[in-house]
């Protein structure tokens, strides 16, 4: 399923670096596209939002769904992917569009913000 895609694109070889992938959603949850979202060093991600934004618009998609890797181990948002998250939040918003999760994937575990209370 979308979990298991997901996990496959985030945790693709060299597993050291930090990436990132969007999954678009029309209003019905159907699948629109996806894309990379994001260029990753060991320790951080950096997202780009006009980028991630301009697709979601491109397709029409109402909802995104965001992964990321943490190749450190360590399965739970930084200070930094939260805030990160929340801006992202704001300003898919005003556009229409929902942040439905964002997903944090280890080569042993996923975490949900959506589940864990963060958006």
């Amino acid at each position: 399923g979308m979990i298991g895609y997901l996990r496959s694109l985030v945790l693709a070889p060299p597993l050291q670096h930090e990436r990132g992938h969007a999954i678009f959603l029309d209003a019905g949850s159907a699948w629109l596209g996806d894309a990379p979202c994001g260029i990753g060093t060991p320790s951080s991600l950096t997202l780009r939002m006009r980028a991630l934004l301009g697709e979601a618009l491109r397709l029409d998609a109402a909802g995104i769904i965001l992964a990321h890797s943490h190749p450190s181990g360590a399965c739970r948002p930084s200070g930094c992917d939260i805030a990160t998250t929340r801006r992202l939040v704001d300003i898919a918003r005003a556009l229409d569009i929902v942040l439905i999760d964002h997903l944090i994937f280890t080569t042993d575990a996923v975490y949900s913000m959506r589940a864990g209370g963060l958006l």
